[in-house]
């Protein structure tokens, strides 16, 4: 088996692909409580200096708080091989991906909208935001302002605001002139 990686723009994180699918959807732990739900979560957990797990389609990345990826990135190539080569599930039974514990808030006359919104969120950034390790997802439309949850590498990076605000930002509003604002949840 062999795993790539790839940097991320954020330097805290670290892009694992292991060229294979790895989960349908996303899912993000950010504690060791978290972890739970996954086997190879823990794993990563137990790795010093690991602060954070995102899976992906086919990527997963790791965040650390202190330390450098020289000492790191070895261990965490071995735990993720190892995961993969004992069979073991990604998930504990019972689990599963998503946040479905995240509700979205806005105004039902804002409905069409907000269906605009949302599908280019999808289409466009998505995609471009997972080739950077991350994810992000539609949490909220209120008063022209647009909610965004970023996960994974993009969450706690550097460069997010810039982002969301001249990326993101820019795009709805070209596309949606009911958009003035975009605003991380």
């Amino acid at each position: 088996m062999f795993i790539q990686t790839e940097a991320t723009p954020n330097p805290a994180t670290l892009k694992f692909l292991p060229g294979r699918i790895v989960l349908d959807g996303t899912l993000e732990m950010t504690s060791r409580e978290q972890a739970a739900k996954s086997p190879l979560a823990e794993k990563l957990f137990d790795v010093p200096n690991v602060s954070g797990v995102f899976f992906g389609s086919d990527f997963i990345t790791v965040t650390k708080s202190e330390g450098e990826w020289q000492q790191l990135k070895p261990i965490i190539l071995g735990a993720i091989m190892e995961h993969y080569m004992s069979g073991a599930p990604l998930l504990r039974d019972g689990e599963q991906a998503g946040d479905s514990d995240e509700l979205e808030f806005f105004d039902a006359a804002d409905a069409e909208t907000v269906k605009t919104i949302k599908e280019l969120i999808e289409t466009r950034v998505r995609p471009a935001v997972a080739n950077d390790g991350g994810d992000i997802t539609f949490r909220g439309f209120k008063e022209g302002v647009v909610f965004l949850s970023m996960k994974g590498a993009c969450s706690g990076c550097p460069s997010s605001t810039a982002t969301l605000k001249h990326g993101i930002q820019n795009l709805l509003r070209h596309f949606v002139p009911d958009v003035t604002e975009v605003r991380p949840v």
